[in-house]
């Protein structure tokens, strides 16, 4: 679909299938496994799944998801299945594991200053037949690629990273950074494939409105930016962007090539606080134990290893604690308060719950949850199953080997 054929807006399709989710029940079956364990709904996870694809489809651009919130080869074949042109990762051994499934292109969306992983990874692709495209904010970062392309005997597609707000990484916009980047990969044996940003600012702004107001001016910064090099005779292929809650309260896709968002297949209570989602989207929680109580709090058998301390992505926290615990028992939730290693604090408000029963937890940062866990269990119609979570970090060191 062209630029000018895309539609603008959220997708009311998208909506539906979330509201037809709510009716399912949700982590059948979890009060029959082992604690604690990270369980994933299939309906929500699916119903999510689709949901993005069909912002992406209505949107007119390509949708190449952001494994490092699930990790997990299965999740990016259900993804790729219901229609992603590709995957993001976050580092070299994160991609490596889906170079070596066959996922292309790959997009590592973080910029590499050595000439060794830039090498490995293009020759690694090219055993396996997969493209993959880098990201570049600066010389230092481009002459690695080069020195690792000239070394692979290969060529390497590359996007320029344009900081659109959170002051992460990127060329500053106005300056003449992007453009001298963009010159040196014209002159290069590289291919200047576009330009890449990542508006994560938008997890700290609130509400939706806050939200849209992001995505608009990520936008705008990006087609500015593609407007001074189109004028410096530098043509300009794809404008990618990424953030799940930019995305979800998105301002419209006129002059996007393609999304790159993550954590929409399991949400969290982060985008439950934020307002893009309600907790029937959350298709990723914890399954804890009330193993002592006191006065006060309930105490668990999921702690910061489990839950992680994260209040939220780019540290955008909103002090309501390190989760929210639902019992069948109750017709409201409880707050994680406090977390030592291998215990949780769950504030009692006058409840009366009973050493052994269970607790499901939403956490508030899915992505750190799956980083921290062994695996996952999925749960589909009661049925539970093992569900890999395929790019860990013992993965990653074997990948980095030289």
């Amino acid at each position: 679909m062209s630029r000018r054929a895309k539609r603008t807006g959220s997708s009311g399709k998208a909506m539906s299938i979330t509201a037809e989710t709510a009716a399912r029940p949700a982590f059948e079956g979890v009060e029959r496994l082992e604690t604690p364990l990270v369980v994933v709904d299939a309906a929500r996870l699916k119903a999510n799944i689709a949901r993005m694809q069909a912002i992406a489809t209505d949107g007119g651009v390509a949708l190449h998801p952001h494994i490092k919130t699930h990790k997990s080869l299965a999740i990016a074949g259900l993804q790729r299945d219901a229609g992603a042109s590709g995957v993001t990762a976050s580092h070299p051994g994160e991609a490596a594991v889906f170079i070596r499934a066959g996922f292309s292109p790959v997009t590592l969306a973080y910029p590499l200053v050595r000439p060794e992983p830039v090498a490995r990874l293009l020759t690694l692709a090219g055993e396996h037949g997969v493209r993959v495209r880098f990201i570049a904010d600066s010389m230092t970062g481009l002459e690695a690629l080069e020195a690792g392309a000239a070394k692979a005997g290969q060529t390497a597609d590359v996007f320029i990273k344009v900081d659109v707000g959170l002051h992460r990484c990127g060329v500053d916009p106005l300056a003449e950074t992007g453009i001298a980047l963009a010159q040196r990969l014209e002159a290069s044996l590289l291919t200047f494939c576009g330009l890449l940003s990542h508006a994560g600012q938008a997890y700290g702004a609130g509400n939706v409105d806050g939200i849209r107001a992001v995505a608009a001016t990520e936008r705008r910064i990006l087609l500015d930016v593609r407007e001074r090099l189109l004028r410096h005779g530098i043509e300009v292929p794809l404008t990618s962007v990424g953030s799940t809650p930019s995305l979800i309260a998105n301002d419209g896709f006129d002059g996007i090539d393609e999304i790159r968002p993550g954590n929409y297949v399991f949400f969290d209570m982060t985008a439950v606080r934020l307002g893009i989602v309600g907790r029937e989207s959350l298709s990723l929680a914890v399954s804890a134990t009330i193993i002592s109580r006191n006065r006060d709090f309930y105490i668990v058998d999921a702690g910061s290893k489990t839950l992680s301390s994260d209040l939220g992505a780019h540290s955008t926290g909103s002090g309501a604690g390190f989760g929210e615990a639902w019992s069948a028992e109750l017709d409201r939730p409880l707050s994680v308060e406090k977390l030592s290693e291998e215990h949780g604090m769950v504030a009692r408000k006058g409840s009366d719950l009973e050493i052994g029963q269970r607790l499901l937890i939403y956490p508030n940062h899915a992505c750190v949850v799956v980083n921290l866990a062994p695996r996952l269990t999925l749960l589909d119609g009661g049925r539970a199953s093992p569900l890999a979570i395929d790019a860990t970090r013992r993965a990653d060191a074997s990948a980095n080997a030289p």
